[in-house]
Parts: C-alpha cells; sequence; structure tokens
C-alpha cells in the first residue's frame, strides 16, 4: 500500500496579514461566523496521506484551507460544510487562489455526496465536549461541538464513512483526546480498517491527533 505523506514535518511559515492567512503557497481569507483555521487545522494539512490520483472529500471544510491544501496535489476535491457562511467562504477562497478543481456544497456530513465514493475523506471534527449552556451562535457553534461527551458529530461520521470510500481508500480525522481518541480507533478496526495515529500535538489539557484508517 502506498502511503504519500503531503508535506511531513513542521508547518511552514503562517503570516496573518489583514485577516488574511499565507500557507504554502496559498492566500486563505478569514469570514465572520467561520472557524479561523488554527492548530488543528495546519495538523492535518501538514499531513495529508495523498496520491495523485486520489478523488478527495472533505468534510467541515470552514474557511477551505485542508481543501485548497489537497487541490495542490489532487486534480478532484469536494468540499462540504453545514455552515453557509463557511460554504461562501471556501468558495471566495478558491476565487481567490485561482483553483478550479474544487467543488463546495452546503449540507450536513455525507449528504451532499449521497451514493459517492472517494478515496480520502478528511475531517476536523467537532471534538469539543459542549454543554447547553455553553453553545454559541449557531453557525460557529457547529465548528467545535460535539455535544456532551465530544463524540457526537465523530459516532454519525463513523458510522457511515465506510459506505463512501472506494476498496483501498483512506480516511483521516482529527480528534482530541478529550473525545476518547481510543474509542474512534476501536471502531474503525471493527470496521475493517488498519489505523494509525500519523501526527499528534500537545496542549496543556489535551492531546490533538490525526487518527488515519486504511482499507
Amino acid at each position: 500500500m502506498e502511503r504519500k505523506l503531503e508535506n511531513p514535518g513542521k508547518t511552514e511559515k503562517i503570516m496573518f496579514e489583514d485577516s488574511m492567512i499565507k500557507y504554502k503557497g496559498l492566500k486563505i481569507k478569514t469570514c465572520k461566523n467561520v472557524y479561523i483555521p488554527a492548530e488543528d487545522t495546519f495538523l492535518l494539512a501538514d499531513n495529508l496521506i495523498i496520491n495523485e490520483c486520489d478523488k478527495v472529500l472533505e468534510i467541515g471544510t470552514g474557511a477551505g484551507l485542508v481543501a485548497l491544501t489537497a487541490a495542490q496535489t489532487v486534480q478532484n476535491v469536494v468540499a462540504t460544510d453545514i455552515n453557509p457562511y463557511a460554504v461562501k467562504c471556501a468558495q471566495d477562497n478558491i476565487q481567490l487562489n485561482h483553483t478550479y478543481n474544487v467543488e463546495v456544497r452546503s449540507g450536513d456530513l455525507f449528504h451532499p455526496v449521497k451514493d459517492e465514493k472517494f478515496d480520502l475523506i478528511l475531517f476536523n471534527t467537532p471534538y469539543l465536549p459542549t454543554e447547553e449552556d455553553e453553545k454559541i451562535d449557531e453557525h460557529l457553534n457547529a465548528a467545535w461541538d460535539g455535544g456532551a461527551d465530544g463524540r457526537k458529530i465523530i459516532d454519525l461520521f463513523l458510522d457511515k464513512v465506510n459506505d463512501h470510500l472506494n476498496h483501498g481508500g483512506r480516511v483521516q480525522l482529527v480528534q482530541s483526546s478529550l473525545s476518547n481518541t481510543e474509542k474512534t480507533i476501536k471502531k474503525l478496526e471493527n470496521d475493517g480498517f488498519e489505523v494509525e495515529i500519523t501526527a499528534s500535538e500537545r496542549f496543556f489539557f489535551e492531546e490533538v491527533v490525526v487518527i488515519s484508517g486504511f482499507l
């Protein structure tokens, strides 16, 4: 099985100018009501396991940084988001970077790609345990609200991901130790994946990891 690691190692210099992020040749504008690319975004973007022939799906694209990074390697990327502000922001960043092999669709999880299959599925999951009184604006809240145990969206994703992968496909998702990474690994293994933690970054209260599964 060929496993190509896209841009391994430390993130290149990231510059912020007038709400604009410059990252590995891309210009990413940040947008109101849209999750601003942060450490977990860059952890995934720095550690894509991707091949030139892959058809790629990114769920929860936000401003589109990960999808645009993948589009530097492959010819076909579909990016989705439940947040309409994020859909518009990602479309704007596609235009800004003159990148025309990324299609952005609106909708929740796999709803926008019904009956479609991909070689690589990416998801920076909403992984933070969130109580009702901790929720904020409904659009931005979707970027990190994982429910009381942090797994509300993760488990819904895991239930369907296998149905949307081609034979030999891969999934890479970002998750925090706060939302039980071992449960995710076990679920993927039970569904026939070989599983590795292919990147991690430790913060003072959690470890954020990229979990990669290979069919």
